[in-house]
């Protein structure tokens, strides 16, 4: 592995599971870390019950004390919003559970599918459109893959694997390596796709070992991470990326747009730009998922169309994501054009 590569890694804390231990869950402890009063989040309690709150404290670093409107508090601090019930948001919005041939793997799409290797995350994000996803019944880790790699084996039109959750990067080292070389050894599988967004919400797991382990096969490797606002990219964050990039991964990033966090051009334009410094491409941009108890953060589709048109007036075409949202039953991401 060239030197580069390896430069700067005490830069980032190597101790990320012990980072993980010391999440934060308890509402009123992180209102009292950030110095916020429990009557600007009332319910917090209430809501974090049905979907627990938790955020490590990399990530509380980065949010202003004392603001209760802060862009990144809002995206992770349990309201009393989520308890509204709407009847056009629901448990399973993009039709995961009618996917499965097997019970962890997706086949949606033509040439790839998604293994739900763990239900866990580094961080509980509100607007999570799989919130409400049985883990327990549905994730391929549970019986080591074995039912999952079979399907993949016997369909020869699979060329790409995504590695989805929860968060695949919260499985150990020897857990993805086990899942790497399997995967590796299917010879009409070419690209391995990992979604996380662990190295925007804790980047000390981006270890040398980490990155060692994603580039000791024959696939070729895309990590999709997921970053919604430009304050979540800091020196950190940039490192963590460039050392992915500088390894020979490709780096893209999907947001999801979010009323009152990143709905406005001027974030999106400075967001696009962080993480180009960062060596991510845009890619997408997401409608919100409705999925039940996020319909607070809900953005109307022509506002985010004029959004898209203000990007595409300020930025070059590379930085511009591709404004999408995802339908139950569809064979792909629709895009979403102004008609």
């Amino acid at each position: 592995m060239p030197k580069s590569i390896l430069q700067n890694f005490n830069s980032i804390k190597p101790d990320w599971q012990q980072q993980l231990a010391q999440a934060i869950t308890d509402p009123l402890e992180l209102l009292q870390l950030l110095k916020l009063d429990i009557d600007d989040f009332p319910f917090c309690q209430q809501a974090s019950e049905q979907f627990q709150l938790k955020l490590p404290r990399a990530y509380i670093n980065k949010i202003e004390l004392g603001n209760p409107n802060d862009p990144l508090l809002r995206q992770v601090m349990a309201t009393g919003a989520e308890l509204t019930i709407n009847n056009h948001y629901c448990s399973d919005p993009v039709g995961d559970l009618a996917s499965m041939p097997v019970p962890g793997l997706l086949h949606k799409y033509q040439g790839r599918v998604l293994l739900i290797t763990t239900g866990a995350c580094a961080i509980h994000c509100r607007y999570c459109f799989r919130r409400h996803f049985p883990y327990s019944d549905n994730h391929s880790s549970k019986n080591q893959w074995h039912d999952s790699l079979q399907y993949i084996q016997q369909h020869s039109d699979i060329l790409e694997v995504i590695l989805s959750g929860g968060d695949p990067l919260m499985l150990s080292d020897s857990k993805l390596e086990q899942l790497i070389h399997q995967l590796d050894a299917i010879s009409h599988v070419k690209t391995l796709r990992i979604h996380t967004r662990i190295p925007i919400t804790l980047p000390a797991r981006i270890t040398e070992e980490l990155i060692i382990t994603l580039t000791s096969s024959r696939l070729q490797v895309c990590v999709v991470v997921h970053a919604n606002h430009p304050n979540e990219i800091t020196v950190e964050e940039q490192l963590a990326l460039k050392r992915l990039h500088q390894a020979g991964i490709h780096l893209l990033n999907q947001s999801v747009l979010l009323k009152d966090i990143n709905d406005c051009s001027v974030i999106l334009s400075d967001l696009s730009q962080s993480l180009f410094s960062s060596a991510t491409l845009p890619y997408y941009l997401h409608l919100l998922d409705p999925v039940q108890g996020a319909s607070h953060f809900h953005v109307d589709e022509q506002q985010a169309i004029k959004l898209i048109e203000e990007l595409r007036n300020t930025l070059p075409g590379y930085l511009v994501p591709k404004l999408v949202k995802e339908t139950a039953g569809k064979k792909s991401k629709l895009p979403v054009f102004r008609l």
